[in-house]
């Protein structure tokens, strides 16, 4: 029966009208496509993070790290793959010392040296070799090789303005 505004049905009619007139098989038939999208969407999903990164992403590569220049002798860390500097008593702690070179295992990607007055960032690329600012060259020698040099305790040598940022 089309609805007129002069047409009106007593309360129980118009309950069972609209109950007839239901939006029930259009909401079913839309939750049905949506579980099977977000399903569909799910397994790729999935099945990119079981892929994960290229196998040149995976791959470590042995870096070593030479403080041993730099005077006076102090601690150093790349933050997340060497322990803290700033975690304990600077006599006790497990923080690696200036005083002698020590290789890590590094994964390509960007990595930051750091000791109580000095750091910077550097990136180790595919190849596992070392790229990082070349405003550091006063300071820091090792670019296109394995083995990170640190040469000076404090930046000031380098009156310039740095060119890279931290990320």
């Amino acid at each position: 029966m089309p609805w007129r505004k002069s047409s009106r049905l007593p309360l129980p009619q118009l309950r069972e009208d609209l109950l007839n007139r239901s939006a029930m098989p259009n909401v079913n038939w839309y939750m049905g496509c949506c579980l099977v999208g977000g399903l569909l969407g799910s397994a790729a999903g999935i099945q990119l993070a079981l892929a994960g990164q290229p196998s040149a992403y995976k791959q470590e590569h042995a870096i070593t790290i030479d403080a041993t220049t730099m005077t006076p002798q102090s601690w150093w860390q790349v933050p997340g793959v060497t322990p803290s500097i700033y975690s304990s008593d600077p006599e006790s702690m497990d923080a690696y010392k200036t005083t002698e070179s020590r290789a890590l295992k590094l994964k390509p990607g960007k990595y930051k040296f750091g000791s109580f007055t000095f750091d910077f960032p550097f990136m180790v690329n595919l190849e596992g070799k070392l790229e990082f600012a070349q405003s550091l060259d006063q300071c820091v020698g090792g670019r296109g090789t394995q083995t990170l040099t640190i040469r000076c305790s404090r930046t000031y040598p380098h009156g310039g303005q740095r060119d890279y940022q931290y990320q």
